[in-house]
């Protein structure tokens, strides 16, 4: 009897996208630069491994400003911040570094343009998601939130010519095109965003997961449950057709019943997640004889995205600083 092949489609891109990269090394840095501890509004990115390996190394993650002493360091995380928590750190004197994702302040922009413009704006996220109460704080006379396509029919404007819409970075495309066009049977003159808000590593890590999902019998995910796009991810698997799909932080996560009958098992991870972690899951199922890997890429991503202003300007202080003292040290020895 011939045994069933059993193998692993691996998607790429997957993982790290360049906003989580910078925000990651931003605390890193700023720990090697200022020592423990440093202070994180919010987790720096929805990912559970990632939170606990910084703290770990003297991150102290909190909720609100309020719980960073007064004086000390707070970084803001990737999924950007209101105006007012920029004030409050303010008052209390706290060093604030911003590592809000480039592609998020540009959204962030988008609202303060239209606003200043007088639009009603038409934000597409989740209700009480970081990045969309960061971004509605901008203008928050002026925003509306949507929060799917079911909620494009309870929306009200004060000028059907003067409304834009615009949506959290890590959602869905389908998803959102569809909300879209659910308020343009309302709003027929609804315009869109100068380009997409969407970012380009949501798009890309969904893209790769409908070319994959129909030959799976289940698709695995990596990824932490308060994160939008590793949950997306899954939805987005199901849609396009494998026949089940999960969301794990850890490989031990994944239980052996999903597994049974299975012979093609796809694999990937949402942006905020290390690549160790997956490969740890590809470990797990070669254990279980899924050992034949193949690797599907649908993008090859090289965007970087250098770290904050502020924390450079400090950093390349400190290195010249330290050169100074090196060579005062090396005639110090010579004299």
């Amino acid at each position: 009897m011939t045994e069933i092949r059993k193998r692993v489609l691996l998607a790429k891109p997957r993982g790290y996208c360049a906003g989580v990269d910078r925000a990651v090394q931003t605390v890193e840095e700023a720990l090697k630069l200022y020592g423990p501890p440093i202070y994180v509004r919010k987790q720096i990115v929805h990912n559970k491994h990632v939170v606990s390996t910084l703290e770990a190394k003297g991150a102290i993650f909190v909720e609100e400003n309020a719980e960073v002493p007064e004086g000390a360091i707070v970084i803001f995380s990737a999924h950007g911040v209101a105006p007012e928590v920029y004030e409050q750190a303010k008052t209390r004197s706290l060093k604030a570094i911003d590592a809000t994702c480039p592609l998020v302040t540009k959204v962030h922009h988008e609202a303060k343009r239209f606003a200043a413009d007088d639009y009603d704006i038409l934000l597409i996220g989740h209700e009480g998601h970081e990045e969309v109460i960061g971004t509605a704080g901008e203008a928050p006379a002026h925003v509306q939130l949507v929060d799917g396509p079911e909620g494009a029919d309870s929306v009200t404007v004060r000028d059907p010519s003067k409304v834009v819409w615009l949506s959290q970075t890590t959602l869905s495309v389908d998803e959102t095109m569809e909300t879209v066009a659910r308020l343009k049977q309302r709003l027929p003159l609804l315009q869109s965003p100068p380009s997409d808000d969407i970012c380009y590593a949501t798009q890309n890590r969904q893209h790769v997961v409908k070319e994959i999902a129909p030959q799976c019998d289940v698709v695995i995910v990596v990824g932490s449950r308060n994160s939008s796009n590793s949950v997306r991810l899954v939805e987005v698997a199901l849609d396009a057709g494998a026949r089940a799909g999960h969301l794990v932080d850890y490989a031990h996560e994944i239980a052996d019943q999903w597994l049974e009958g299975a012979t093609t098992v796809g694999v990937t991870s949402g942006a905020s997640v290390p690549d160790e972690l997956v490969m740890q899951v590809l470990e797990h199922l070669a254990a279980r004889g899924f050992a034949d890997v193949a690797e599907v890429t649908t993008a090859d991503e090289r965007l970087t995205f250098s770290l904050p202003q502020e924390l450079k300007r400090e950093m390349k202080a400190a290195a010249a600083a330290r050169a100074q003292e090196a060579k005062e040290l090396v005639t110090d020895q010579l004299g």
